[in-house]
């Protein structure tokens, strides 16, 4: 049976990548939160982020990262709110939250059910 992906590492290294945190600062990701680089890797950054920002040119589902790096999700969300804080990516969830005016009109779901009922 092959280990699970983070499951093999060295604790220290995941202690040491996330400089002792074990959890992330902020509740910003979930599994699928989306996560888009906002500027390119600079020479001196820590090689996970580095590698964070490559993988999220495109919007990237923070499991699918996760996957990619070969890391536990706790230690890629603790790497994440550290590329949140500084300005490098973005996160959004790919649920958008529809407002009272995004709503279909009552009135017209109504006449849609009259019409449904009476077929």
């Amino acid at each position: 049976m092959t280990p699970r992906p983070g499951r093999e590492e060295d604790p220290d290294r995941l202690y040491t990548l996330t400089s002792g945190r074990s959890r992330p600062v902020s509740d910003a990701f979930d599994l699928v939160t989306l996560v888009v680089a906002e500027c390119d890797p600079v020479p001196g950054m820590q090689s996970e982020h580095a590698a964070i920002l490559r993988i999220c040119r495109r919007p990237t589902a923070v499991v699918e990262l996760a996957a990619d790096l070969g890391l536990p999700v706790g230690i890629t969300q603790v790497l994440l709110c550290d590329l949140l804080d500084t300005g490098r990516i973005s996160a959004r969830h790919p649920r958008t939250v529809r407002t009272a005016a995004q709503l279909p009109d009552p009135e017209i779901l109504e006449q849609v059910l009259v019409g449904l009922r009476n077929l």
